[in-house]
């Protein structure tokens, strides 16, 4: 499993402050396993084989984390074998639904709090509107034009956790949070009221 997490992510440390986020956002798979009396080996073969999502960080002491919800998609899908037609079943291009079920097995949805297909297309609707608005902000947007902006920013803070510097690494720079939460409301302070 660590092989095949590092062939995705790369291979970045994590420091103790990574270690102690991810230890506060997600669980140890055993950990999970035990409490809804999975077997974690029969887990990690699901997700070897391309059945469920590889963790989404490997704490420095090799702990593999996983969201507290791993099981709720396949649940709803009625199963870990019915999954992928469910989950690529939400979006009306079959190749856009393929790539973001590939971008599910990866783990590397830690950007969300809660992974669905409805939250990615949000996700992804929010950061593309975000970005648009910035881009045509001109030199004193409007009163207007700012509340639409913190309105679209604050819903993706809703969605989003604080990411963590292990993040910045295996993603390759800047992630949504920083370009899309942080920024705006850095470069375009709500008006006093």
């Amino acid at each position: 499993m660590a092989e095949r997490f590092r062939e995705v992510n790369g291979d970045h440390p994590m420091t103790a402050a990574d270690d102690a986020y991810v230890t506060a956002q997600f669980v140890p798979l055993d950990t999970l396993c035990a409490a809804l009396g999975r077997d974690p080996d029969e887990v990690r073969s699901l997700m070897l084989a391309g059945l469920l999502p590889l963790p989404g960080y490997l704490r420095s002491d090799g702990a593999e984390m996983v969201p507290r919800d791993l099981f709720a998609l396949a649940d709803a899908a009625g199963g870990a074998d019915r999954l992928r037609a469910w989950f690529t079943g939400h979006w009306e291009d079959a190749d856009r639904g393929e790539a973001e079920w590939a971008a599910y097995l990866s783990g590397r949805y830690v950007c969300l709090h809660a992974v669905t297909p409805a939250t990615v297309r949000r996700k992804d609707e929010l950061t593309a509107e975000i970005t648009a608005r910035l881009a045509a902000a001109g030199d004193d947007p409007s009163p207007e034009w700012r509340a639409a902006l913190h309105a679209r920013v604050d819903e993706l803070d809703a969605l989003e956790p604080a990411f963590t510097a292990y993040d910045r690494l295996r993603f390759g720079g800047p992630v949504s949070r920083d370009t899309c939460v942080d920024t705006p409301r850095a470069l375009f302070p709500r008006a006093s009221r």
